[in-house]
């Protein structure tokens, strides 16, 4: 029996390497589901290369102890792969053999996820030429054989002002069966241009890992800094962090609901959502001068104060919003037209979303309570947070009605934010990095859960910095979603989710 214990500690922790338990590949993959056994999931998994080998990281989430572990190993060539036994790893794994040419035997179904360049040096994985310049999406797909069985592809390039991404569909007449996902067609090598800093440009690499979740991964990334250096951001700081977010959960929040109406041709709710989103956003721009919240947060506290009138401005602002938010939702939900279109669609089950490790909206919409801000708090969340909300159903009306809720209590939130401002600095200089340690950030973006991981070399540079955007746990609920639904719900289905294919392809 296995006896090595994982490390335990708290969201913003620093952790000097020489403290890490060093496993070896048995024991970490004993500890590893042990762990996963006793409710945890995984939050974070990366490679480290080194002279003789790759170190693989596993940091787990114990969400209702508040507390994260770690586990730390080192593999060469090959390892067994722990994916049949815990089906959260698949991308995982997948991203450990594409990025550094090593093999997790008896993955179920090991291809690239975002097309690495690597993959020419590692063409024996793949089963491709070396030297062959990888192709996005040029990969085989699961076929489901059988009489009046038929394969629909659609992407990766989309109508509309949309990122790339690839589906493909395995019906029987305009029934789903199988759905599966390639992205990586935007690859841009966010992390690997993070390698070497902080430079003056990380921090808007960070800012445009997911545009839609700027101040979220901004937030995830300021907390690490702040945490490697040991200090705290101011508490006003804090709170306008706080208050950005939650008027980036409010734009995207009010936006998707009304793309949802606009699925199902409900168009009063679609046309004034696009308005609202907009108000919303313009919001954010009188803070700091961009909608997107590009500037306001950094390393240390924030770039821009709420002076003047402009908290009282936001209240009075807000109140009408409220109001004009309110009608423009409940006309949807309160339509019966609407709710045959959203109820018993797209339906995840709690125990299936468990095991993908999906996280934030489309987590809580299948009974989950996963939110960061009540499990793993930071910053002025450390003083509590008591509303976290869920839907049991798990299907499109479940994951709108999180958002619906959402926006009412990211509403009452920012009142009580203006309402409590602290007073004092919005910055502080932040002093050297720790060395040669390892440092964890958790944010709850609108989404969900974004996870910002990195580990300093000897002069406390960054040596090794990993990004989990919520939507590369998500992804594959969506292909859950799909299996069984007519494929003309796959636009409701895809929408009720909205996924991150820039916050995937990194």
């Amino acid at each position: 029996m296995n006896n090595a214990k994982p490390l335990r500690f708290r969201n913003g922790f620093v952790v000097p390497l020489v403290e890490l338990p060093h496993l070896d590949y048995a024991e970490f993959s004993e500890s590893l589901l042990a762990e996963v056994a006793a409710d945890a999931r995984i939050a974070s998994y990366f490679g480290r290369p080194l002279a003789d080998g790759l170190e693989i990281y596993a940091i787990l989430a114990h969400d209702w102890n508040g507390e994260l572990s770690l586990l730390r190993t080192q593999v060469n060539g090959s390892f067994p792969s722990l994916t049949p036994l815990c089906p959260q790893l698949h991308l995982f794994e997948r991203e450990l053999a594409e990025q550094y040419g090593v093999r997790p035997d008896k993955h179920p179904w090991l291809k690239p996820v975002r097309f690495h360049k690597t993959w020419i040096d590692a063409a024996d994985i793949w089963g491709r030429p070396h030297g062959k310049h990888p192709v996005p999406g040029d990969m085989e797909f699961y076929r489901v054989d059988g009489e009046e069985v038929h394969e629909v592809a659609v992407g990766p390039v989309h109508a509309g002002v949309i990122e790339p991404g690839h589906f493909r569909f395995q019906c029987h007449g305009e029934e789903v069966m199988h759905l599966e996902i390639s992205l990586g067609y935007q690859h841009r090598g966010i992390e690997q241009m993070l390698i070497g800093g902080p430079h003056p440009s990380t921090i808007y690499l960070l800012e445009t890992s997911a545009g839609d979740t700027t101040v979220g991964h901004a937030t995830a990334y300021s907390q690490l800094l702040e945490s490697l250096a040991g200090c705290e951001s101011p508490l006003r700081a804090q709170a306008i962090r706080a208050l950005a977010l939650e008027l980036e959960r409010l734009a995207n929040h009010v936006g998707d609901i009304g793309a949802l109406a606009g699925d199902v041709g409900f168009l009063p709710t679609a046309s004034f959502c696009g308005r609202l989103r907009g108000d919303y956003l313009n919001l954010t721009a009188e803070l700091c001068g961009s909608r997107f919240g590009r500037g306001l947060v950094r390393p240390g506290g924030v770039g821009f104060d709420l002076d003047g009138t402009l908290p009282q401005t936001f209240v009075e602002r807000l109140k009408i919003l409220k109001r004009e938010t309110r009608g423009a939702i409940d006309l949807c939900f309160d339509a019966p037209s609407v709710l045959a279109r959203f109820e018993g669609t797209g339906l995840v089950r709690t125990d299936d979303a468990e095991a993908l490790g999906m996280v934030g909206v489309a987590a809580r919409g299948c009974g989950l309570v996963r939110d960061a801000r009540l499990h793993h708090p930071f910053g002025i969340w450390e003083g509590g947070f008591d509303t976290p909300i869920i839907e049991l159903d798990g299907d499109v009306f479940a994951r709108g009605n999180v958002r619906r809720r959402e926006i009412n209590a990211s509403l009452e939130l920012i009142n009580q934010l203006l309402r409590g401002l602290p007073q004092g600095p919005i910055s502080q200089p932040l002093g050297p990095l720790a060395a040669d340690s390892l440092a964890l950030s958790l944010c709850e973006g609108w989404r969900g859960e974004v996870v910002h991981a990195a580990i300093t070399d000897a002069v406390g540079r960054i040596d090794r910095y990993k990004i989990v955007d919520p939507s590369f746990h998500n992804w594959s609920g969506l292909s859950m979603a799909m299996r069984g639904q007519q494929i003309s719900d796959f636009p409701l289905c895809n929408k009720s989710f909205n996924l991150s294919y820039c916050g995937f392809d990194l």
